[in-house]
């Protein structure tokens, strides 16, 4: 079954005539198109890819299952033009993507619009092997630089300059660029879940966190590892072996049919047991896809079960101001028996 396949039980659910894509990655998804100006408008019958001059050539290339408009008003305008031709009467769209502004434009005389809110996402959820090839290429790339990087951390340098060389290793080994800003947090700064890399020097005894990914094909990783440069505080360590138990635990016991509430729960439940848990605030993972955060989580409020070819994180931690944190992150593939783990570098605690 094609991606836009899968789209076709919503006309009969939702009584549509027509679907209208905005948004930058389900167009992408849909189509294969990665220009920067496009939308799409599907019907039961044929599918079409509105963009301009700069894109045709790409988009005849990049999506041979839709007809091409070059557009010549402004992108909403042309796809209400192209409704009002397929004379189409109830039209989804991305409730929850779509500007206030947007929807008071497309929202014509003779045309009902109605959400489809997170519809494509939830199919964007389950990858095709194609897919998971991918984010495998994504998840070596990462390994590979972490191991680089423990080759030449040292006291001195600063958490920005570990950034550049983090980031220049993932380019030369394929990467399109980083999926997010790089996360550095040394010593006292480990504490700070999302401390984007600053200024400060790298000092003897300090726990560094790096929390980083890579962008192959548009697909991403994301992986956390916490190293040492020098002894670290006895209290660091302790707070590295629980994570270090917590994350394997889930990642040993994630599988099909289990909600994101029952997942989160397995590293969580070991850290607070241990009597951390008032230090561990975010959620246990979140899926990953063309974009780095995406359906499902891993959390306490999530009910959705997980299923097979779902990518997720797995990435519990602990956090203690003034002194510094520990997190520790893997992407794994749900599969019919378990999961795969696609970051495979060591996480045993390296100290250098």
């Amino acid at each position: 079954m094609s991606k836009i396949d899968k789209l076709n039980h919503l006309f009969s659910e939702k009584d549509l005539d027509a679907i209208v894509v905005l948004s930058d990655y389900n167009r992408r998804y849909l189509s294969g198109f990665t220009g920067t100006s496009g939308a799409l408008i599907i019907t039961p019958k044929n599918n079409y890819l509105v963009t301009d001059f700069r894109y045709i050539d790409q988009a005849t290339d990049q999506a041979p299952d839709f007809k091409i408009i070059n557009r010549s008003n402004g992108l909403v305008q042309e796809v209400i033009e192209v409704l009002r031709q397929l004379n189409v009467q109830k039209v989804g769209f991305e409730g929850h993507l779509v500007s206030y502004d947007t929807y008071i434009e497309l929202n014509q005389e003779g045309m009902s619009f109605i959400s489809i809110s997170d519809a494509i996402e939830e199919i964007r959820s389950v990858k095709d092997q194609e897919e998971i090839n991918t984010i495998k290429k994504a998840a070596e790339i990462v390994d590979k630089t972490y191991e680089y990087i423990l080759s030449i951390a040292k006291v001195g340098m600063t958490e920005q300059e570990l950034k550049a060389e983090l980031e220049s290793k993932m380019l030369r080994l394929g990467a399109s660029g980083p999926s997010f800003d790089t996360i550095v947090a040394s010593g006292y700064r480990g504490a700070l879940p999302h401390g984007v890399a600053s200024d400060k020097k790298i000092e003897e005894g300090d726990m560094i966190t790096l929390d980083f990914g890579a962008y192959y094909n548009g697909y991403v990783s994301d992986i956390t590892r916490t190293f040492a440069i020098g002894q670290p505080d006895p209290k660091l360590l302790e707070i590295y072996n629980i994570v270090l138990e917590a994350q394997q635990t889930a990642v040993n016991k994630i599988k099909a049919g289990m909600t994101g509430e029952e997942a989160d729960a397995i590293a969580r439940d070991i850290i607070s047991n241990y009597g951390y848990g008032e230090y561990f605030g975010h959620s246990t993972g979140h899926g990953i896809g063309l974009e780095i955060h995406e359906k499902p989580m891993l959390a306490k409020t999530a009910k959705t079960k997980l299923v097979p070819n779902n990518c997720v994180t797995v990435e519990p931690g602990i956090y203690i101001e003034g002194l510094g944190g520990i997190r520790i992150e893997d992407d794994i593939l749900i599969t019919k028996n378990g999961n795969e783990v696609f970051t495979k570098c060591t996480k045993d605690l390296i100290i250098l």
